[in-house]
């Protein structure tokens, strides 16, 4: 049975939603903290140059850049711990400036210690070290409310996404947040049907915080829907809010307070870090294992002339469909595309070397493509026929 038609309708309404509410500001986000990498390392070494002329009365003073140099790993590495590259760094200016901070007195604290040990302090020039890290505070400082005034007039102030879904009570009053109503989508947090679950995949892909508004007997489903996708979620409790709960999101300008049900992805270093450990894995397993997959694909080819690859729509990251990649193990007039019946023992689709390779989990292999592709990870929960 095709269920796509009947879901047509819901889909328009759901482009006309998408296409109102704001873009995903990660992007954005990821572009403003490479800019603010790049910046800082300029921003340190011309610092420590301005130090060596004054000092010294020479630009680009050797010893004074090679102090420069040794800071800058040691720098970007507590930057990134202490939160100076987060959300939250482009949404408080002056925590900003106090994190990059914090971060360039530890790291010349660290850098002296080490030279202190090594017996490397000769190497650098005291003078021009001791003038060179006020002189780059305040180019941090000032760099850090530049920032902040071009955050206001490109983004209009707005760091973050934000969406409030009503579900049969009274709305959230968050006048930053986008508003959309669950039964206007059709959105049934009782449902498991995949397209609803696909159709609010593609509503929350790009909100940083969803908060859900509905009635008690709807909560725990809709905190089972909220925690696979990828968001950071909350849901209203009027009832903790009159308690006074203390674990959880109090929101005491607006009077309510929520119960945090999922906490979105990984902090932005990690998720790099996983990123690129998913990339140059399935990067190296497609080119080590290349000559098998071409025996098996020639193989799958001879015994039927039928296609080499098998493409099953599966679910992924955030409730949404993906195409995920398979050896061809079953005939290809028998093909379940969407997995309606599980295979068994002696199952009369599956083909001879379709029999082999399943039973060695060969056909798994190409999903390294998924992988690379970001649709799946190497380390991480495996997506089942829906």
């Amino acid at each position: 049975m095709n269920l796509a038609p009947a879901k047509l309708p819901e889909s328009l309404g759901l482009l006309a939603v998408e296409s109102r509410l704001a873009p995903s500001l990660e992007r954005r986000r990821l572009r403003t903290y490479i800019l603010m990498l790049l910046f800082d390392g300029i921003l340190i070494n011309l610092g420590f140059a301005f130090a060596g002329f004054v000092w010294e009365g020479r630009w680009w003073e050797p010893r004074s850049m090679l102090a420069a140099g040794a800071l800058l790993p040691v720098f970007f590495t507590i930057g990134f711990y202490n939160a100076s590259y987060g959300m939250k760094a482009l949404a408080d200016w002056l925590f900003a400036s106090r994190q990059v901070l914090i971060a360039l007195v530890l790291s010349a604290a660290l850098i002296n210690f080490v030279g202190f040990y090594t017996k490397s302090n000769q190497d650098f020039s005291r003078g021009a070290v001791t003038l060179g890290l006020p002189f780059t505070a305040v180019f941090l400082v000032a760099m850090r409310r530049m920032q902040a005034v071009a955050i206001q007039w490109r983004w209009e102030g707005r760091i973050a996404n934000r969406l409030v879904i009503d579900d049969g009570v009274d709305g959230f009053p968050d006048d930053e947040a986008d508003k959309v109503c669950a039964a206007d989508l059709n959105l049934n947090p009782a449902s498991h049907d995949p397209f609803m679950l696909d159709r609010l995949g593609r509503l929350l892909r790009n909100q940083d915080k969803v908060i859900v508004s509905c009635p008690p007997e709807r909560r725990d489903d809709w905190g089972f829907l909220l925690k696979p996708a990828g968001v950071y979620g909350e849901i209203v409790s009027p009832q903790a809010h009159k308690l006074g709960a203390l674990s959880l999101h109090r929101y005491d300008d607006l009077d309510r307070t929520t119960l945090v049900v999922s906490t979105g992805p990984l902090n932005l270093r990690d998720r790099i870090l996983k990123r690129a450990f998913d990339f140059v894995g399935a990067l190296i397993g497609l080119i080590v294992l290349s000559p098998l997959f071409l025996v098996v694909a020639v193989l799958i080819k001879l015994e039927d002339g039928g296609p080499m690859m098998f493409i099953q729509r599966r679910m992924g990251r955030g409730n949404q469909f993906f195409a995920m990649f398979k050896f061809r193990s079953m005939r290809e007039e028998k093909l379940d595309a969407n997995g309606e019946r599980s295979t068994a023992r002696d199952d009369d689709r599956i083909t001879r070397i379709g029999a082999f390779i399943r039973r060695t989990s060969i056909d798994e292999l190409p999903q390294l493509i998924n992988v690379l592709q970001g649709d799946m990870s190497i380390v991480g929960p495996r997506p089942h026929a829906i």
